[in-house]
């Protein structure tokens, strides 16, 4: 067998921050994962380049920063990943369950063969009030799951468990039976939405990572107090925490089975597995829940596993950044990458254990009046710009348009707590992170004035329904 892979399966999951996942433990809860990782290469310092979806996922997909080439949100006009990959001659299918940031009007449907997002048109006054409010859908179709599955036995469909609230089991079939489906070289992207907000696992999920039993009840009072603006308690807290896990757990079968599908296929050893969280999640760590506009290390620092063939289980500290993806991908299928991905390839160290680039890794952010206000930015020019720029021991987050500085030494504050910009700018390594947040801001500030005057187009309103249902209002 050559060195060049056979196939690949990229795996992304919302809003998975790096400490959601247990990769170590005997008593993991996330055991596929665990499995998964010791026999792969594991970036322990691996981040995000924006703390939302539309943010980070045109380096993962597109190969490009987001506003590389445009204010609009959305992948840039270069080659994707699945364009590249397919013009090589490889089959390419893409699953989406349900995030409305990743469809078609934003470019992710580019290079794949089969495309499915199973996002649908809100098209009666109840299902439009259920977009707009996404933990009273989320817990609507929770508690209608029964009725709907035995609908579903009587017209001799399968019937799906509570778990496929969030579309899991929908994704994975889709994504297994197009696995089981080829024959030669292809690449499958599966992108999971169990741990984005609201968390709705399925009850035996929350069994499997508490021990006792959770009722309904104690499952969404959690959401309820904090949609309803009380304050969040340590109770609150711990609940949210748990759903969040049990929530993880629930994508980790997932992921176990379709890892499955691909032994039962005879092509397990030939495979290229990738599992990246998308972004991060707010716990509370600088006054938050959820995935407001900030770039500190709970938003931006996300799980990073590359399982590829005939590479060895490994540990790697040094910092990287996902918009490595594209290239490494295109490196291991022996595919030329476009000029455009921006990132080195993280093969040699896949292979050879050399370190990563150690240039520092940037992520964007648009923030409006308000930290909390919604919808999410479409456009560079509908907020303030925030940069964060990461080496292995600093954090500097910048904000012009405020005139903020915040400078973090994680190596004595980890959770980027004390601002040290006032008495530490002038340490050593601290001017390249200002410089390289100096070229960004530069490159963002031209893409905004070359594209002044164009007109925004008005995003579909059954997509925005969608992302209603997000809680992108």
């Amino acid at each position: 067998m050559s060195e060049d892979a056979r196939a690949t399966v990229l795996i992304t999951v919302d809003s998975l921050r790096a400490d959601a996942l247990d990769l170590t433990s005997d008593s993991s809860h996330t055991p596929a994962l665990r499995d998964l990782a010791g026999e792969a290469t594991v970036f322990e310092n691996a981040f995000a380049q924006g703390n939302w979806t539309p943010f980070s996922f045109p380096s993962i997909l597109g190969g490009a920063p987001v506003f590389a080439d445009g204010p609009r949100i959305g992948v840039g006009n270069g080659p994707t990943l699945a364009e590249t990959l397919g013009r090589s001659g490889m089959a390419t299918g893409g699953f989406n369950a349900s995030n409305g940031f990743l469809t078609a009007y934003w470019g992710y449907d580019r290079g794949f063969e089969q495309f499915e997002t199973y996002h649908a048109e809100a098209s009666n006054p109840v299902s439009k009030f259920l977009s707009a409010h996404p933990t009273w859908q989320a817990w609507t179709q929770f508690a209608t799951q029964p009725f709907r599955a035995a609908a579903r036995r009587l017209r001799g469909q399968e019937s799906y468990p509570a778990e496929n609230t969030s579309r899991m089991r929908d994704v994975e079939n889709a994504a297994v039976s197009f696995i089981e489906g080829q024959d030669g070289e292809f690449f499958c992207w599966i992108h999971y939405m169990d741990t984005h907000t609201p968390y709705v696992p399925a009850p035996v999920n929350v069994r499997a990572v508490t021990g006792e039993d959770y009722g309904t009840l104690r499952m969404l009072s959690p959401h309820l107090r904090t949609g309803l603006g009380r304050e969040v308690g340590s109770e609150t807290l711990a609940d949210l925490r748990t759903l969040y896990r049990a929530a993880a757990h629930q994508v980790d079968q997932s992921i176990g089975r379709v890892l499955d599908a691909l032994e039962r296929a005879g092509i397990r050893d030939e495979t290229t597995v990738v599992v990246a969280g998308d972004h991060g999640e707010e716990f509370m760590e600088h006054g938050h829940l959820s995935h407001y506009p900030k770039l500190y290390r709970e938003l931006t620092h996300v799980p990073f596993i590359v399982d590829a063939p005939d590479t060895p289980s490994q540990r790697v500290a040094s910092p990287v950044a996902l918009d490595a993806i594209p290239p490494t991908l295109c490196d291991l299928h022996g595919v030329q990458r476009p000029e455009g991905f921006t990132a080195d390839s993280l093969v040699p160290t896949l292979r050879d254990g050399e370190d990563p680039d150690a240039g520092p890794i940037v992520s964007v952010t648009v923030r409006g009046d308000s930290v909390t206000q919604q919808p999410i930015p479409r456009n560079l020019g509908d907020g303030d710009t925030v940069v964060s720029v990461r080496d292995e021991r600093w954090t500097y987050i910048e904000c012009p348009a405020a005139d903020e500085r915040e400078l973090y030494d994680r190596t004595v504050d980890p959770e980027e707590r004390e601002n040290r910009w006032d008495e530490a700018a002038d340490e050593a390594g601290v001017a390249a992170l200002c410089r390289a947040a100096e070229r960004r801001l530069d490159a963002l500030a031209t893409v905004a004035g070359e594209h002044d005057d164009e007109d925004e187009e008005e995003v579909p309103e059954e997509l925005e329904d969608r992302l209603s249902a997000l809680g992108y209002r």
